[in-house]
């Protein structure tokens, strides 16, 4: 890229980038108000119904958006490009500029030098901006039903998410709770039990209700009892009451408990990860799809210099008569990238392939044809 620049940035570049950059930010512009009308219609109806103020329904839309801005920035590039390189192309430009002696690869190099930083700014939005917005929209609206719920329901059961089960296999305890409420994060109806190397039971706590201590870092267990037994029959040989108990070495925490039972794309990339950590150590088949969805994430990080690869061609050297025709083919292929994508996902699910080669091989295969349509092209 270096050597496409070697010659320093020509009047050209800065009427192709001017161009396109302000299409680009029309079309971003024009889709995150797509969006926002998406968000009103999915979620407007249930914020009114719980009660929630314009200000309410507004800081849940700001913090919404983002989440849909690494999707929303693949579809502003390619109509963007198809739009100004076909404009360009109508107009004799770059035939223009080519007989002019100059090649194909300096032609484009400013769109190459965007996608890069388009690049780092996909991977910027799934690490860090799509994450918190995942987080911080799920956290808004559950505190408002939450606290709708409390003025017509009691506090144990508001927010109440039904037999919950968690196994720490890296410190032999399992967990179950009858219920578990996210309004005053208490567990109630709990059992714990605590086995040994061999996944042998030998201790047993059941309480009425339970909560996480952040301050100690442990589990605060109230009204229950601790049961004993032998591990080689798992005959109960002990049982002794308390009123309350705390266990500061317990330092499982309620919110992954609740990961567990999620679909993978209503997940944060933290979120997915913490879930695989777990899910891996329990050798359980669900962390395929948490994998999937999480290596996939990375692998759009190339997603726009794919688009451009695949806009160039077909904007070039699309028909000029209709330029709808190189916009439509462009399109579909995009739908054949989708599908390809569901597809290599049932591959992993069925343990044909690994994750990760499952959530690149929809990008490899896209970066194959590109490099097929360039070498026509050329």
């Amino acid at each position: 890229m270096r050597a496409a620049f070697a010659g320093g940035v020509n009047t050209f570049d800065r009427h192709l980038l001017r161009e396109w950059l302000q299409f680009l930010g029309l079309v971003l512009a024009s889709t995150s108000g797509l969006l926002l009308i998406q968000v009103l219609y999915d979620k407007f109806q249930d914020l009114r119904e719980i009660d929630a103020s314009m200000w309410e329904i507004s800081q849940y839309i700001a913090v919404t958006i983002p989440s849909f801005l690494a999707v929303v920035l693949p579809i502003a590039l390619l109509l963007s490009l198809l739009y100004t390189l076909g404009k360009l192309h109508r107009a004799n430009e770059f035939t223009a500029m080519r007989n002019a002696g100059m090649g194909f690869l300096r032609l484009t190099a400013p769109i190459w030098v965007v996608g890069v930083f388009c690049c780092g700014l996909t991977w910027w939005l799934n690490t860090t901006i799509v994450p918190w917005s995942v987080e911080s929209s799920e956290a808004l609206f559950d505190h408002l039903r939450f606290r709708h719920e409390s003025k017509s329901t009691r506090r144990d059961r508001i927010g109440v998410v039904y037999s919950v089960a968690f196994d720490n296999r890296t410190d032999g305890r399992l967990w179950f709770f009858n219920r578990y409420s996210q309004f005053n994060e208490r567990a109630y109806g709990v059992a714990v039990s605590i086995l040994d190397a061999k996944r042998r039971e030998h201790t047993r706590l059941v309480a009425a209700e339970a909560w996480f201590d952040p301050i100690a870092r442990g589990w605060v267990f109230k009204d229950g009892r601790e049961l004993s037994f032998l591990p080689e029959t798992g005959e109960q040989i002990d049982s002794k009451p308390f009123a309350q108990r705390s266990e500061a070495g317990y330092r499982e925490d309620p919110q992954r408990m609740l990961l567990v039972d999620r679909r993978a794309v209503d997940l944060s990339l933290h979120e997915l990860r913490e879930i695989m950590t777990y899910l891996e150590a329990e050798r359980s088949p669900k962390v395929v799809a948490y994998a999937v969805r999480f290596y996939g994430l990375i692998a759009d990080t190339i997603g726009p210099l794919i688009v451009i690869a695949i806009a160039i061609p077909f904007a070039i050297a699309g028909v000029r008569v209709n330029p709808a025709v190189g916009v439509s083919k462009s399109i579909g292929l995009f739908v054949l990238y989708y599908l390809f994508t569901n597809f290599a996902s049932s591959l992993a699910t069925k343990q044909i392939v690994e994750p990760v080669v499952a959530a690149w091989l929809p990008h490899a295969w896209m970066a194959t044809l590109a490099a097929w349509f360039f070498a026509r092209l050329r």
